[in-house]
């Protein structure tokens, strides 16, 4: 893989602006209307989430990674995909690159809720 370009600078206000936290993954169910998404049920601590991420086609066993911790944008506006609303992003890392994404996650176990940054 050849890296890609830097992207441009940002402010660090601009960075500050990105709430990503850590969750555990509860569940992963098939989206019918979709053949790349799957709903993650993720607990952020003092609340669930519903997130649609793009990974049925990126792993042999997308519910492999039910119980796992990752880390997820959780300040986008709710968004209609495939007939479901996702309330938030995963943060994966190597999907942009074209190589097989994996989990953002935490070395050691972190509260759920707890804030990247």
């Amino acid at each position: 893989m050849t890296p890609a370009p830097i992207k441009e600078f940002i402010t660090f206000e601009d960075f500050e602006k990105l709430d990503i936290r850590v969750g555990t993954i509860l569940s992963v169910s098939d989206v019918e209307q979709s053949n790349k998404l799957m709903k993650l049920t993720v607990d952020f601590g003092d609340h669930t989430r519903s997130i649609l991420a793009g990974i049925k086609q990126e792993r042999d066993n997308p519910r492999d990674i039910e119980g796992k911790q990752a880390l997820f944008v959780v300040n986008l506006p709710e968004r209609n995909m495939a007939g479901k609303v996702s309330q938030g992003m995963l943060f994966d890392i190597g999907y942009a690159d074209g190589i097989t994404p994996c989990l953002a996650t935490p070395e050691i176990p972190l509260p759920n809720g707890a804030r990247a940054g």
